[in-house]
């Protein structure tokens, strides 16, 4: 699948980190409890990224040119330096990674042919060596899987298989293996850009806020699929109304929400953009407020924007230019959601097809591909501009950073 028209086997993601759940209840009031309770899974993710000491990455790679799978290394959130690399776990074309919540199994897309098909792998985590221990692998349900995440209670994990435009969900078991297909949705259709989109090519899976509905990018069809799922079972139900539909030609890649809940950003692998939209956690709808470029006034050519990122303090909104080779950066008006750009900057490499945030909000590691190496850039968490560190890890083929 080299070169395949979507740039380069290039496919999100994106995530920078896990859901995490602490809630502490101590003198307030019945309505206080209430109201917190409401806002609980998007706050608990922000409290922990504000709290929690990272001291290591796993960074996943396509492993046909030198790269043998998933990556760990030493990470120090003081210097912003990554050391003591180990092959965590020998595996095929690992193009994506997540944790299930607590970081004690990760889950890694197989961006592999199986006759047709690609497959999953869940791996237990040895936090003191950084190894990851194989528990089982299961048929990812389509063909290349580019994309995968949990539900915020770990029960279910859902994959988006971009090759096969298919969307398939899984039980994640008692031991954190994980189930075989529960559901499998092949969608059918096609979009305005007759080489990109002469089919469905689902991109991203992303569970909202309050973990009740799960929203799945699709490249080739320009639509953002909604549906409720139940956690336990892993079965999924299309919501009323079933998708947003994108802009005719940007091809939705990578979502994420804001820490408020209030907004989610998409953006648009085609049309170099990052699309603003209201989100309507009653009604599960998407709305759009604004359509923004990724680029800069003199672009290189050739580009398609890959990663979506929001700062933790939910300030500023990062997005990776692939061609372009940079991460243009935007300030977030607080009381609308829209985006103003600040900055752009050099990934330090070439095809920066994924990057993360640490989880205090002072670095980004980006993966650039097609430069074989892993760069570190430093994070103003006041202006959420970035500033080079001269920080440049060699590393074939990266495609994929995950904070643990």
């Amino acid at each position: 699948m080299e070169g395949h028209p979507h740039t380069s086997r290039g496919r999100l993601d994106d995530p920078a980190g896990r859901w995490c759940y602490h809630f502490a209840m101590t003198n307030i009031t019945r309505r206080s409890f209430l109201s917190g309770l409401a806002a609980l899974p998007i706050a608990s993710r922000w409290a922990w990224a504000r709290d929690a000491s990272s001291t290591r990455i796993y960074v996943g790679t396509y492993t046909d040119k030198g790269s043998k799978g998933i990556y760990s290394y030493q990470w120090n959130g003081e210097t912003g330096e990554l050391s003591d690399m180990v092959l965590a776990a020998p595996t095929p074309e690992p193009s994506f990674l997540t944790f299930a919540p607590g970081h004690r199994s990760l889950y890694a897309v197989n961006e592999i042919q199986h006759g047709g098909k690609g497959s999953v792998s869940a791996f237990s985590v040895n936090t003191a060596s950084g190894k990851l221990s194989p528990l089982n692998v299961v048929p990812s349900g389509g063909a290349g899987p580019c994309n995968t995440t949990t539900d915020h209670t770990g029960q279910a994990l859902f994959v988006a298989n971009y090759d096969s435009g298919s969307l398939a969900t899984f039980r994640i078991l008692p031991g954190k293996s994980l189930s075989g297909p529960v559901s499998n949705i092949f969608y059918k259709g096609h979009s305005v850009n007759p080489e990109r989109q002469e089919a469905a090519h689902t991109h991203c899976t992303t569970v909202s806020p309050d973990n009740r509905y799960l929203l799945v990018n699709d490249l080739g069809l320009d639509r953002i699929m909604v549906y409720r799922f139940d956690p336990k079972t892993a079965k999924i139900t299309p919501n009323d109304p079933p998708y947003y539909s994108a802009i005719p030609g940007s091809g939705p890649r990578n979502l994420t929400f804001h820490p408020s809940g209030k907004w989610a950003y998409s953006v648009q692998e085609m049309g170099s953009t990052v699309t603003g939209l209201n989100w309507d956690a009653a009604r599960g709808t998407l709305t759009r407020f604004q359509n923004i470029s990724t680029l800069p006034k003199n672009p290189k050519p050739g580009n398609t924007a890959a990663t979506v990122v929001v700062h933790p303090n939910g300030r500023t909104l990062y997005a990776s230019n692939r061609g372009d080779d940079s991460i243009a950066v935007f300030s977030i008006n607080q009381s609308d959601g829209k985006l103003k750009p600040i900055q752009w900057i050099s990934c330090g490499g070439k095809t920066p097809r994924h990057f993360a945030m640490d989880p205090a909000g002072k670095w980004i590691v980006a993966a650039n591909q097609d430069s074989a190496n892993l760069v570190v850039l430093q994070c103003d968490p006041h202006t959420g501009r970035l500033k080079t560190t001269g920080k440049e890890y060699p590393l074939d083929s990266p495609v994929c950073v995950l904070f643990a």
